[in-house]
Order: structure tokens, then C-alpha cells, then sequence
């Protein structure tokens, strides 16, 4: 009888190579994303660094940057960890492989036409769902393909169970697409140039509506079913709880919906419905708080993992950046407390603590973790995973404090008034007395695009031996069992 120690190559039994198309271009993205960022930030700075050039101004290359960001980066990262989770989960296979190839290059092609156009003027105008409709067709059509692939593995699953990252990946999903298709309704006059079908309030309407819940269903429960099977994965144990995961799932998806209102208060949209989104907005504490202490929680009893596991250390502080931008966008909310921060950089604060803070960390966490197993061996080097957390935790946290330092001291310096009413500031002068912080945004900005060309650099040479062949599925050696030695089925805690 054969030793249990033998190893013995088998075929690979998950189709992990379009999962390692997807880890390398978001890292390719991940650079790519905060470089449009630097360039942005040092305009604000330095405004004469737009070379007169009308492509290259800040109004051109902000939308460029968050488009980068969310959907080529945060959108690769989240379809590559969906079909890596998904097959390990069901125990099977990715359903349609032809099918889920066309997904990379479908979306990597959307995401270029997008940042190609966008320079030149080519959109419609709007946050988060810039390009023209030809690139929005593209980008439906490519979606629905993911959700055919995703839903076509579940149902093919060899257990019963629906592992509880899977829900949020399905809720990802199937949101976004209905959200992409209602904003995105347009009549089109030329190839590049379209209406879209609402008007006046109802327009700003239905889109914070998609931009809210695009941040909802993409910024959050996407990266939350990344979070759900990752941490549990790396923390080597099972989840706290998994009862009180299924539970903000619900809560979250039934809340979140209707909170988008929020970017809207003392705006000309009705006075109730910016009550309605500022109520809702305090409702989602409750679950968005729960996740975040369901995954801390997970580390108890692993937390020296912290001083050995680079992942580890990126899963963590995104998680406590989980809390603390869910809890500060709650508060922003409150109509007293939007008053003083809208329109200011608080605002920008808060969506990078969330977009630095949360989204990248754990993405990088979870890349960090499923690099070595998609791509059969370790990392290259540990050493640049560790100063990778170092420049990016750095980075982060110049960027949001001077941020919101930036923001308060303009908010107050507009409320301020004399005993006549009239204003104590010019505009001039609290623009010249956010100009410091702005200068600090730019070198937090680049840490932070540092450490996603050490993060490239890594993954590279990670996987140098595989890209003679453009990253084909390489044999990884498994351990060999004796008959009455094969382990049980896959639980909940040992993913």
C-alpha cells in the first residue's frame, strides 16, 4: 500500500487559470488606478501640472482614477476571487470555462475602451457610469456572462450547502446588473453621444440610486463575500458565526437599497425622501458593524498570525476600516452633520478610508492569500509583502487625516460669519488654507501607488515560471491518502 506522505502529480482539478488572468491584471489595474490618482492629486496641488491639455485636466483624469479603481481593479480582483471561492465551495469545477475566458477578456476590454474615452470628453457625465452607451452594452453583456457562469457552478455544486460567501457574491451580482441597465437607459443620437431617458430630480434620482448601491452591492457585498471566505481561510479556523453572517446578509441587502438618497440632502429632491436615505443611512450601522466584528472575531485564538502572515495584517486593518468608514457614512448622514461636510474633503476622506482603507486592503489580503494556491507555489518574497502593508497603511492614513483636517477646516471657514452676516472668508482663503493638506493627499497618494507596483512586482515574479505558456494550469502536488485515511466533505469552518 502506498505511503499517505506520497505526493503524486494529479491534473488540476479547479480551472484556476482565468482566476490567474484576473489576480495579475488587478494588480496591472491596481497601478495603473492609483497612478491616475497621483496625477489627479498632484493637479489639485500643482494645477499647472494638467500642461494645459485639455485630455490631461483634473475634470478628465478624477473620473479616469475612480473608474481605474472600481471597476478595472476592484472588478477584476472581485471576478477572480468569485470563480476561485465559488469552485472551492461547491467542490466542482467552473461551469462554462470557454464562457468564463470571454468574461477576462470581455471586462478587460470594457474597462479599456472606458478609460480610452473618457479623456476625450466621450461620457455621460455621470459618477460611476462614465462611458457611452456602446461600452455599456458591452459591459451588460459581459455581466450577464459572469452571473451565468457563477449561477451555472452553484448549480452544479457536489453539497448542498451554499457557503455564506457565495450569498454575497449572488447579491453582487444580480444588483448590480439591474442597477447597471436601469441607469444606463439611455437614447443614443451618435456613437458616442447619448440622452439619458430621465430628467431634472428623477435623474439625480435613479443615479444615486446605481452610485449608492453601486457602492452597496459593489464596495460592499462583493468584497464582503471576498472577506467571508478569505479570513476564515487564513485565520485557519472556522467563522465566528456563521448564523450571525446569514443574518447581516439579509439585513444588509434589505436596508442598503434604500439609503442612496443620502448624497442628495439640501438638494432639490424632496425633503422625505432625503429623510427616508438619512434614516436608512443610521438603520445600516446595525449590519455593516456586525460583519466587521464577525471577521475581527474570527482571529481570536489566531492572532499571532499578525506577526508572521502579511495577509493576515491587511485583513485585519481592513476590517477595522470596514468599521470606521461604515460608521463615519452613517454619521455624515445625519442631515446637522452633512451640512458641515458636504462639499468639502471630509467627503473625500470618507470614500477613501473606504476605498484605501477597506476595498484595496482586503482585496490585497486576499490576493496575498490565494496567489500562492492559484499559481502552485509561494509567494516570491515575504519581505515585499510586509513593506507593501508598511507603504500602504502610511499612505492611507496621510491621505485620510489630511483629508479630513482639509475638509472640517474649510466647512468651518464657510459657516463662519460676522455679527452682520456677512462672510469672515473668501473662497481664495480657505482654498489657500486646504493647499498644505492637499500637497500631503499627493504623497500619501504615492505610498500608496508604490506599494501597488511592490504588490506587481511580487505577483510577477511569483509567477515566472508559469507565464511562458500565458499562465496555463500547473500540477500542484497533493498528498495521497490511504483508503481509510480520505478526510470528510468540506465543512463550514474548513475552507
Amino acid at each position: 500500500m502506498e505511503s499517505s506522505l506520497q505526493l503524486k502529480e494529479l491534473p488540476e482539478t479547479y480551472n484556476d487559470q482565468v482566476v490567474r488572468l484576473f489576480i495579475l491584471a488587478a494588480a496591472v489595474w491596481g497601478v495603473g488606478g492609483t497612478a491616475l490618482g497621483v496625477l489627479a492629486a498632484s493637479q489639485l496641488a500643482w494645477p499647472v501640472l494638467n500642461f494645459d491639455i485639455s485630455w490631461l485636466t483634473f475634470s478628465r483624469i478624477r473620473p479616469n482614477h475612480t473608474f481605474a479603481i472600481i471597476f478595472a481593479f476592484g472588478g477584476s480582483a472581485l471576478m477572480g476571487t468569485c470563480y476561485y471561492v465559488v469552485q472551492r465551495t461547491c467542490h466542482t469545477r467552473l461551469a462554462f470555462g470557454k464562457l468564463a475566458t470571454f468574461t477576462f477578456w470581455g471586462w478587460q476590454t470594457a474597462v479599456f475602451l472606458a478609460l480610452a474615452t473618457i479623456p476625450f470628453g466621450i461620457t455621460q457625465s455621470k459618477e460611476y457610469a462614465e462611458p457611452e452607451w456602446p461600452i455599456d452594452i458591452l459591459i451588460a453583456v459581459v455581466w450577464v456572462s459572469f452571473g451565468v457562469v457563477f449561477f451555472g457552478t452553484l448549480a452544479r455544486r457536489r453539497i448542498q450547502h451554499i457557503y455564506v460567501a457565495n450569498w454575497y457574491y449572488a447579491a453582487f451580482i444580480v444588483a448590480v446588473g439591474l442597477l447597471h441597465i436601469v441607469n444606463n437607459l439611455v437614447l443614443p443620437v451618435t456613437l458616442t453621444k447619448s440622452y439619458p431617458i430621465y430628467s431634472g430630480a428623477v435623474d439625480a434620482m435613479v443615479q444615486w440610486w446605481y452610485g449608492h448601491n453601486a457602492v452597496a452591492f459593489f464596495l460592499t457585498a462583493g468584497f464582503l463575500g471576498m472577506m467571508y471566505y478569505f479570513v476564515p481561510r487564513q485565520a485557519q479556523q472556522p467563522l465566528w458565526s456563521y448564523r450571525f453572517s446569514i443574518v447581516n446578509f439579509w439585513a444588509l441587502i434589505s436596508v442598503y437599497m434604500w439609503a442612496g438618497s443620502h448624497h442628495l440632502i439640501y438638494t432639490s429632491l424632496p425633503d422625505w425622501v432625503q429623510s427616508v436615505g438619512m434614516v436608512f443611512s443610521i438603520i445600516l450601522l446595525v449590519p455593516s458593524l456586525g460583519s466587521a466584528a464577525n471577521g475581527l472575531l474570527t482571529f481570536n485564538g489566531s492572532w499571532d498570525k499578525l506577526r508572521t502572515d502579511p495577509a493576515v495584517k491587511f485583513m485585519v486593518v481592513a476590517l477595522v476600516f470596514y468599521a470606521a468608514s461604515t460608521f463615519e457614512g452613517s454619521m455624515l448622514a445625519i442631515k446637522s452633520a452633512n451640512a458641515l461636510s458636504h462639499y468639502t474633503d471630509w467627503t473625500v476622506a470618507h470614500v477613501h478610508s473606504g476605498a484605501i482603507g477597506w476595498v484595496a486592503m482586503i482585496t490585497i489580503g486576499s490576493v496575498y492569500a490565494m496567489a500562492p494556491r492559484a499559481l502552485g507555489r509561494p509567494m516570491h518574497s515575504v519581505a515585499a509583502m510586509n513593506l507593501h502593508f508598511w507603504m500602504h497603511i502610511i499612505g492611507l492614513l496621510m491621505y485620510v487625516v489630511a483629508m479630513w483636517i482639509s475638509g472640517i477646516t474649510a466647512g468651518k471657514m464657510w459657516f463662519a460669519t460676522d455679527t452682520n452676516g456677512q462672510l469672515v472668508y473668501s473662497f481664495m482663503e480657505s482654498l489657500r488654507a486646504m493647499h498644505p493638506y492637499y500637497v500631503i493627499r499627493f504623497l500619501g497618494g504615492t505610498l500608496v501607488m508604490g506599494g501597488m507596483m511592490v504588490m506587481a512586482w511580487n505577483l510577477w515574479h511569483t509567477a515566472a515560471q508559469a507565464r511562458a505558456n500565458l499562465i496555463t494550469p500547473i500540477p500542484i502536488p497533493v498528498p495521497v491518502p490511504e483508503p481509510d485515511q480520505v478526510p470528510p466533505p468540506l465543512t463550514v469552518g474548513g475552507l
